[in-house]
């Protein structure tokens, strides 16, 4: 099977997944089997084609030609094998997690959450082998519906408030503003390929292309710059798995992953940079890094923390793209890894409090470190990654971000990057300080913390061995970031 063709499988693995799920509802050991199993051979399909990418081949597909000249195309290139690799990878840890998250919460519809989410997976992967805008658009609008029912999955006024939220903002800026610029951009150049170097050059000025550039800034709804943000935070209803499938491995990373993509294949980042048309975008999104941040610190809901958290460190990789050099785009790209997974490291603890401790607000997790250790030394693993310290993957994507900014002359967004890694410490390692260091919160049954008395401890053997996964993950992209860096340094230029 060459590698075009491996990149259809890469889609259809996971739809398949679904179907079987499906098959085996009635027997839930063999339906969370399956979903493993399915999650395997689609990252040993990702692997293939990495290969083959790394080697320098570009694999294509043509799935269909709706329109003359515009195609529905797959076709996978370094950047895009970025996201499926973190995708695919993503994929079977949150399964794993799931299994015990769900079980040990007692969700129901169990069957139905795990059809989502291979469905969604699926749609992930088309957002990363799209090979045009067209493509890009029609498999962005299909994550947002397959992801919907799982926002909306324990079926409570507020999870239907929030699916409305969800649907509302996401198909309102893809529809009002991102098809727009998609049609824009093809009366202007005839074409909508991604094509290296970018497809405006030389027609399009400098006005039209600060107000294109915007449209599919803001249009992007999913990469959550402020003020189209919203969703992210509401959709905090859904159960922990979805929002790890939300923040890590799917939703956001496919908003700033388009973003990102359009900008070098699209724009070309030495055409954006002749024209400055994106400095205003740096800092709208400079805007979205630091009041994000602020935000982060007024929540006591340790998920919706985490969601202004997740608001601002989308940016950063906005921020990369709008800087439109080589330090700024290498930046950009590895933080699509480095945040993918802290965050669902961190996303993983939160949910492992809940269902071992029944603790939400970040108030009540005084002294849990002593008896969730695991939980709140990964959380501290993830923070790190986060910041962007030492010994975790973050270091990186920070370290190019900031070059970036000196690259481009702008020493404001250093300020800004600093400011922002000092207010993540501040709302994000307050976290694990607490639960290690901090006297327990008295029992509201006069009961202590532990085992034998307040019946608190570590979370289910799967999600346990999913957080511990990640967290390593995190040190091991410290120590080994090769593979994503040379991927990203082939599309970012000399």
């Amino acid at each position: 099977m060459n590698p075009g063709e491996l990149a259809l499988l890469a889609l259809v693995i996971p739809a398949a997944g679904a179907v079987l799920v499906g098959l085996l509802r009635s027997s839930p050991n063999l339906r969370e089997a399956a979903s493993l199993i399915t999650g395997g051979v689609l990252l040993g399909v990702v692997m293939q084609i990495h290969r083959a990418v790394a080697a320098g081949e570009v694999p294509r597909f043509v799935l269909a030609e709706p329109l003359p000249g515009i195609p529905l195309e797959l076709v996978v290139e370094p950047l895009g094998m970025i996201f499926a690799l973190v995708a695919g990878s993503l994929w079977i840890v949150t399964t794993l997690y799931a299994i015990g998250y769900m079980r040990g919460h007692h969700e129901k519809n169990q069957t139905r959450f795990y059809i989502f989410f291979a469905l969604a997976i699926s749609c992930t992967m088309g957002v990363a082998f799209a090979g045009n805008l067209f493509t890009l658009f029609i498999f962005y609008e299909a994550l947002t519906l397959s992801t919907f029912p799982l926002v909306t999955h324990a079926g409570t006024d507020a999870a239907k408030r929030a699916g409305r939220v969800y649907l509302g903002i996401l198909l309102g800026t893809s529809i009002g503003f991102q098809l727009l610029a998609i049609i824009w951009t093809y009366l202007l150049t005839g074409t909508i390929d991604f094509e290296m170097g970018g497809i405006l050059e030389g027609r399009a000025g400098e006005g039209v292309v600060a107000v294109l550039l915007a449209l599919y800034v803001f249009g992007i709804g999913k990469a959550a710059v402020m003020p189209f943000h919203r969703w992210l935070p509401a959709a905090m209803v859904a159960p922990t798995p979805v929002s790890a499938l939300l923040h890590a491995v799917a939703v956001v990373k496919a908003g700033v992953f388009s973003i990102l993509k359009i900008t070098i294949y699209v724009f070309g980042i030495d055409f954006l940079t002749q024209l400055g048309a994106s400095v205003w975008l740096m800092w709208a999104a400079a805007a979205t890094i630091i009041l994000a941040s602020l935000v982060a610190f007024r929540k006591d809901n340790l998920k919706a923390r985490l969601a202004y958290s997740t608001i601002s460190q989308l940016s950063y990789v906005v921020l990369g793209a709008m800087l439109a050099n080589t330090m700024g785009i290498i930046g950009g790209g590895m933080h699509i890894v480095m945040h993918a997974f802290g965050k669902i490291t961190l996303f993983f603890c939160a949910g492992a409090v809940m269902v071992a401790a029944h603790k939400t607000e970040i108030s009540d997790m005084k002294g849990l470190g002593r008896t969730m250790p695991v939980t709140f030394a990964a959380f501290f693993v993830g923070t790190l990654s986060i910041i962007g310290l030492p010994p975790a993957g973050g270091t990186w994507s920070k370290w190019f971000l900031g070059l970036g900014a000196l690259d481009a002359g702008q020493v404001g967004l250093v300020a800004v990057l600093m400011v922002s890694s000092l207010l993540s410490i501040g709302y994000l390692m307050i976290v694990p300080v607490r639960a290690f260091f901090s006297p327990a919160a008295p029992n509201p049954h006069g009961h202590g913390h532990g085992h034998a008395n307040g019946g608190i401890h570590e979370a289910p053997l799967p999600s346990l061995i999913a957080i511990v996964i990640t967290s390593l993950c995190c040190f091991a992209l410290f120590v080994y970031p090769d593979p994503f860096f040379r991927l990203i340094s082939m599309v970012a230029g000399p």
